[in-house]
């Protein structure tokens, strides 16, 4: 059956998908410039459409990208005359590969390809960006997506996400961010931005701050691809593999989660027999891996530690909640929130009784964090501790990308709502918190939905 030009260009799109980011972290490596390396690879993306159509996909599209890429460097140095040092290496590099060697080509791709990544995804997380910078810098050169896709996503007009994305990239050229994974005490705490980023994203996929949809699937997967990339990219930290542990399992869940009308279905009314196993599975062996690095109370871990319990229960009643309030009761100490504690408070009344959940709540009745937060009433509301908490229809959202002015903001990583049944059971050991708020807070993926 012949191939069409239609069949050559959804063939380059799948590709492109695959390898951009490969391709732009290897040319920012040499040129150290992101948005002239991305520049380069869309210029190569372009050869690959107008050739490709002809010739024929090549045995190493990714190689066949990244040769075309670098010689565009070469040109461009050329023609901004700044031939130097970096530039004869490239050039001599270069001119022995136009003779067009196969086993060139497979070496196109440099063997420190892993490392390339890595970089680039510390430079477009770099914390001197927005977090709404960061989350669409992300998701267009390390995820690939395409700035209509992004704008879409996030209903953001396209012009608008188009501006964010170059402010972005002139904010690390005038501010001289080196192209490098960091290291010594400045690297946990660019990890923790890169981790933050991935978790937002996710999170506005599993549940969405804008438009109609409960959720986006796409974004969840777009966050899940990246942070099994970063577990494969920096395999020895923990909290990596906490956060795909987290993702892991609550997106084993999607299917599950909204019925016929596109309503939201809680977790204790879910048909489990359609949540994924298999993500499951590989939820629970990544958090086995953090716990293994000695992660276990890592904000990240925790928060998975809490999905996991849910994970395992083949019924609602075989859910380990007492086991899920020790976790909150930690996850408190190292995250401490007014909406941590509203969802401790949800499990000390599954776990402990009623009344002990609605002493940790009336801790939190005068939290400011919390005024206005439609699940407060919901699990504090007369009736409702041993009836169902939650809201009679779906709250309204903010038209808002994660971290914007309108999102409420708390301190720590963001932590799940509680949107559980309490149950009927003794009083038990809690404790009453004080709240702290002092940066973005917003419903997490781990609340029980």
């Amino acid at each position: 059956m012949a191939v069409t030009a239609t069949d050559t260009h959804r063939a380059i799109d799948a590709i492109w998908r695959i390898e951009s980011a490969r391709i732009i972290a290897g040319l920012a490596r040499i040129v150290r410039d992101v948005s002239l390396a991305e520049e380069l690879a869309q210029d190569a993306l372009v050869a690959a459409l107008e050739q490709w159509p002809e010739s024929g996909v090549p045995d190493n599209p990714g190689a066949w990208l990244m040769t075309t890429a670098k010689r565009r460097a070469i040109d461009h140095f050329r023609r901004h005359k700044r031939i130097d040092r970096k530039h004869q290496e490239l050039g001599y590099e270069l001119e022995a590969r136009r003779v067009n060697a196969a086993p060139d080509l497979d070496a196109a791709l440099d063997d420190d390809i892993g490392d390339d990544l890595l970089r680039l995804m510390f430079t477009a997380c770099h914390p001197v960006l927005s977090t709404e910078a960061r989350i669409a810098l992300t998701l267009r050169l390390v995820g690939g997506l395409t700035t209509e896709e992004i704008a879409r996503a996030y209903l953001v007009a396209e012009p608008t996400l188009a501006q964010r994305i170059v402010r972005a990239k002139r904010t690390l050229a005038e501010a001289r961010i080196p192209f490098e994974v960091p290291r010594g005490a400045d690297r946990a705490a660019r990890l923790s931005s890169v981790l933050e980023v991935l978790y937002l994203v996710f999170n506005e996929g599993y549940s969405a701050t804008a438009g109609e949809d409960w959720m986006r699937p796409a974004l969840c997967e777009d966050a899940l691809r990246l942070g099994r990339i970063l577990a494969e990219l920096a395999p020895k930290e923990p909290e990596v593999h906490g956060l795909v542990a987290l993702m892991e399992i609550q997106a084993s869940r999607s299917g599950a989660r909204t019925g016929p009308s596109g309503e939201p279905i809680l977790l204790l009314d879910q048909n489990r027999a359609r949540w994924d196993q298999l993500l499951i599975h590989r939820g629970l062996r990544a958090l086995e891996r953090a716990e293994e690095l000695g992660g276990a109370r890592g904000p990240y871990a925790l928060q998975a530690a809490i999905a996991a319990c849910h994970g395992r229960a083949r019924t609602p009643d075989q859910t380990d909640w007492t086991r899920i309030a020790a976790l909150y009761d930690a996850l408190a100490e190292v995250a401490p929130s007014p909406v941590v504690e509203l969802n401790r408070a949800v499990a000390v009344a599954m776990a402990f009784g009623p009344q002990a959940g609605l002493e940790v709540v009336d801790g939190l009745t005068s939290e400011p964090l919390l005024r206005g937060y439609h699940l407060l009433p919901s699990v504090r509301g007369p009736g409702r501790v041993t009836g169902r908490a939650v809201p009679a229809g779906r709250p309204a959202r903010p038209r808002a990308m994660p971290g914007s002015p309108s999102a409420p903001r708390g301190r720590g990583p963001p932590a799940p709502p509680g949107r559980a049944r309490p149950g009927c059971g003794r009083a038990g050991p809690h404790r009453r918190r004080a709240p702290a708020a002092s940066s973005r807070h917003r419903p997490s993926p781990s609340s029980p939905r």
